[in-house]
């Protein structure tokens, strides 16, 4: 895999060309907002190509930024095209919203993209992103867009990790070259994918053209060869831990491959002060135009469950569940099952196909409306609108017991939606539940308004498409 060098940092060569060709199209579109907007009030553009290109550079330079933030170029090999079209969208929104800042602060520098030539151009702009996209990806191999690398280590841990990419649906955006057995390791790969490095493990990834090197071995004790690692290190080459590799790679955390030392020095898990409101008055702005939108689909879904069940059956229920740092408290639902659902009082795992939820109950659940009823829980302060999904004290006692590190997800407040319930089925089950927590731990880690805000965008996918829905 190629890269370039700029400013003592690699770069991935074929994100930069299509970076590169983006930014003509941005700029492109710029030029192409200006002369539409002058035709439309059918004056003659008294802008020459100088006056329009600062503005243009800016535009282009924000909308690029932007992209990058919202890891728009790797979204494609990991999420395929639809991940990489939806944060395509929201980097343009962010992008439309930043740059008239530079508009108000210096007008006389990019006064040239007014509102509505700003709109203008975000229009052309997607549709000659696109195209671009369209073109570079039809004629540029995706393996050029994969890293090269070698896993030392070659016994349980390699293996396991080895493994956890092998799934035929995995879009990885790598390629495992090979594995290095430490000295005295027991090897448990295949014996024909292992690497003899005896000549050095610098001069290997030379020759291989190694772009990562991706630590797993079973005994952290055993001498690891620091001088050679260092070695590839200063020469350009990323070392990594195994857990984070398969942090980074799969969006959630291997429960296998982590300690507590590890949530101790590991980065993450910190939100400020300020992040905490800011959080707090993003979950309250988003529940609020939630509710504005949703409120006819809420009104006719309890008229639907009266209808069904008869006036006197109740059209919420409530429900004890385990909310921040495990304190209780009661949910808001719609009711979809049938009343007494629960007779003995024991708690049931929901399932697929469930014969006790009733017919309102069957769509309401494919297309999330029954969750809705808990914006009050999140306007209340019991639920945040993104994070782990509550369970109920019993299940929570068992899976606590069983799961290591199940009661770190309740370091948060529960949410409506969350990373789970997008990269993940609806858990029945304690294997289910373990999975899930690999996607809440990734969270919990790496919890920003950024990400919440792609949660939510996302989630519409899954009302639309009705994805992990019991």
């Amino acid at each position: 895999m190629a890269h370039i060098r700029v400013f003592k940092h690699y770069l991935h060569l074929p994100f930069v060309m299509l970076g590169l060709l983006e930014s003509i199209a941005y700029i492109a579109a710029v030029y192409l907002a200006v002369e539409v907007r002058f035709s439309l009030a059918d004056l003659a553009s008294v802008h020459n190509f100088e006056k329009v290109l600062p503005s243009a550079l800016v535009y282009s330079y924000t909308m690029l930024l932007c992209m990058n933030a919202m890891g728009v170029y790797q979204a494609k090999i990991k999420e395929g095209n639809t991940g990489m079209l939806l944060r395509t969208i929201v980097a343009f929104i962010i992008g439309s919203a930043i740059y008239p800042f530079f508009y108000y602060l210096s007008s006389d520098t990019f006064g040239v993209l007014w509102r509505s030539v700003l709109l203008l151009a975000t229009g052309f702009s997607l549709v000659l992103v696109v195209l671009v996209r369209t073109c570079f990806y039809t004629f540029v191999d995706d393996n050029l867009f994969k890293r090269k690398v070698i896993i030392f280590g070659a016994g349980v841990k390699a293996k396991a990790l080895f493994n956890s990419f092998q799934t035929e649906d995995d879009k990885k955006g790598f390629v495992v070259q090979g594995f290095c057995a430490i000295d005295d390791e027991t090897v448990h790969v295949d014996s024909q994918l292992v690497i003899n490095y005896k000549y050095g493990l610098k001069n290997l990834v030379t020759s291989m053209g190694i772009d990562e090197v991706v630590i797993a071995v079973d005994d952290r004790r055993k001498k690891l060869p620091m001088d050679e690692l260092m070695d590839c290190k200063m020469d350009g080459i990323e070392i990594t831990d195994g857990a984070k590799f398969f942090e980074r790679e799969t969006r959630k955390v291997s429960l296998d491959m982590i300690s507590p030392s590890w949530f101790i020095f590991s980065e993450g898990f910190n939100l400020s002060s300020a992040s905490a409101w800011l959080k707090r008055g993003f979950d309250i702005l988003v529940s609020l135009v939630v509710l504005s939108l949703t409120w006819p689909f809420m009104l006719i879904t309890a008229i639907a469950i009266k209808w069904e069940d008869g006036w006197k059956h109740p059209i919420f229920y409530k429900q004890t569940r385990i909310g921040l740092n495990g304190l209780p408290f009661d949910v808001i639902k719609f009711r979809s099952m049938i009343v007494d659902a629960e007779k003995e009082g024991k708690a049931i795992w929901a399932s697929k196909n469930d014969a006790r939820i009733t017919r309102v109950g069957n769509i309401i659940r494919k297309y999330r409306i029954d969750e809705l009823p808990q914006i009050f829980n999140v306007l209340m302060g019991s639920m945040a609108f993104v994070g782990p999904r509550p369970e109920r004290p019993t299940f929570v006692a068992q899976l606590s017991q069983k799961i290591p590190y199940y009661d770190e997800r309740h370091r948060v407040k529960p949410g409506i939606t969350g990373w789970a319930q997008l990269c993940f089925a609806y858990a029945d089950s304690e294997e289910d539940s373990q999975e899930k927590l690999r996607y809440d731990l990734y969270y919990i880690k790496n919890q920003s308004l950024m990400l919440d805000a792609l949660i939510i965008l996302q989630t519409l996918e899954v009302v639309l498409f009705k994805k992990g829905a019991h």
